[in-house]
C-alpha cells in the first residue's frame, strides 16, 4: 500500500501540533468527525485539554468535546491510528515533533498546513517530506488560504484552498473540513500555493516594519502591490498566466490578510522592529512563531536557485539577518517601488 494510500470518507484524521492553527483545525475536524487524533507533546497543554477541555496556551476560550478527540503525547500512537495526518507545527519545530516517529508515513495521506521553510535543510516542507519520509506528490496536499487561526477557531467565515496532484483524495480531505463557515476550493499545483504562503509571511514582516516606522496607507498600498508583483515573478517567471488561472484569493487573499490584519504575527514582528526594538528583543516579545523570520533567512538561496532578483524580500533578509537599520532599509526600498 506504500506510496498509494487509499483513503475515503471514513478514514480517520489526526493532527500533529498544539499551537493556535492546530487547535483551530482540531475544532473544525471535530465538527465532522466522530474521532480525531491529536498529538500534543507539551505537558501543560496536554493536561489542560484532559482536565479543562481547553488549550491553556492557544485559543484558550475555545472549548472541545473531548469525547471526539483521541488525545495522546505519543506521536507513534497518533500516526498509527489514523490514515490522514495533518502536520500543523511551526516549520522550525517540525523535525523535533517527528524526531521520535518510527511509524511509516508511506501509507498515510499527509496534509501540510505549515507555511514555512525548514531552514537548516533549505527546503520547503513538502520537499522535505518527499526526501526524508519517501512521500510522493500524490499522497500529500498543502492547505493554504487566508486562515487566521483566531477566526477559524471562533467560527468566522473562511475560504481554504487544498493543493494536490490527486484532486480526488484532496476532496476527501476537503469534505472533512467543510462547515457552515468553512468553504474549500482545490488546485493541482502544490508548489505555487506553498511558496506563495511562505513569501507572504516575509512581505507581512516588511509591511509591519513600515507601519512601525510611521508610513501611511498610501505607501503601504504601493508596497503591497509591489510585493504581489515580486511574488508572481518568483513563482512563475516564464508565464504569469499560470498564476492568473487561479482564484485571486488563493494568493492575494493570504498576502493581504497577513499584511493588514492585527492577528498577523509576522506583521506584529515587523511593527516591533519598526518601532525601534532590536530583532532579538522583538522575537523575545512574540508569544507565537513568526514564520517570516525563518523564511527570510532563505532569501539569498532562493534568489540564486530561481535566478531571480527579489529586492523586496531581500530587504527583510537584510534587516533581520544582516543588521541593516530598518529605517535605512526602507529608504533604500522607496526608490525601487513604482
Amino acid at each position: 500500500m506504500g506510496n498509494n494510500p487509499q483513503i475515503n470518507e471514513t478514514s480517520r484524521c489526526a493532527v500533529i501540533g498544539h499551537g493556535s492553527w492546530a487547535t483551530a483545525l482540531v475544532k473544525v475536524l471535530t465538527m465532522n468527525e466522530l474521532s480525531v487524533g491529536w498529538f500534543v507533546h507539551n505537558p501543560e497543554v496536554f493536561e489542560s485539554l484532559q482536565h479543562e477541555s481547553r488549550n491553556c496556551r492557544y485559543l484558550s476560550d475555545v472549548e472541545f468535546d473531548m469525547s471526539r478527540i483521541r488525545l495522546s503525547n505519543d506521536v507513534n500512537e497518533t500516526v498509527n491510528n489514523a490514515e490522514i495526518i495533518f502536520l500543523v507545527t511551526p516549520a522550525a519545530y517540525l523535525k523535533r515533533y517527528l524526531s521520535s516517529l518510527t511509524v511509516s508515513l508511506k501509507d498515510k495521506f499527509v496534509v501540510s498546513a505549515i507555511k514555512g521553510i525548514i531552514t537548516d535543510e533549505k527546503q520547503f516542507v513538502t520537499d522535505y517530506l518527499k526526501q526524508h519520509y519517501g512521500l510522493s506528490g500524490g499522497q500529500m496536499c498543502f492547505l493554504g488560504g487566508p486562515t487566521h487561526a483566531e477566526e477559524v477557531g471562533h467560527g468566522k467565515l473562511t475560504y481554504l484552498t487544498l493543493a494536490c496532484a490527486n484532486i480526488g483524495k484532496t476532496r476527501i480531505v476537503g469534505d472533512k473540513l467543510k462547515t457552515p463557515f468553512i468553504k474549500v476550493s482545490y488546485v493541482r499545483n502544490m508548489r505555487y500555493l506553498e511558496r506563495s504562503a511562505v513569501l507572504k509571511n516575509i512581505y507581512a514582516v516588511l509591511v509591519g516594519m513600515a507601519l512601525g516606522l510611521g508610513y501611511g496607507d498610501n505607501f503601504i498600498s504601493v508596497l503591497v502591490s509591489n510585493c504581489i508583483k515580486e511574488m508572481y515573478f518568483l513563482l512563475s517567471p516564464q508565464s504569469i498566466n499560470d498564476l492568473t488561472k487561479f482564484t485571486p484569493s488563493i494568493f492575494f487573499g493570504d498576502l493581504l490578510v497577513s499584511c493588514y490584519s492585527s492577528h498577523s504575527r509576522n506583521r506584529q514582528l515587523g511593527v516591533l522592529i519598526g518601532r525601534g526594538n532590536t530583532v532579538k528583543t522583538a522575537l523575545n516579545e512574540m508569544t507565537m512563531v513568526a514564520e517570516g523570520y525563518f523564511a527570510s533567512a532563505m532569501m539569498p538561496y532562493l534568489s540564486e536557485e530561481q535566478r531571480a532578483q527579489l529586492p523586496i524580500a531581500e530587504t527583510v533578509y537584510q534587516v533581520l539577518h544582516q543588521d541593516m537599520p530598518v529605517r535605512k532599509a526602507m529608504k533604500n526600498l522607496e526608490n525601487l517601488l513604482s
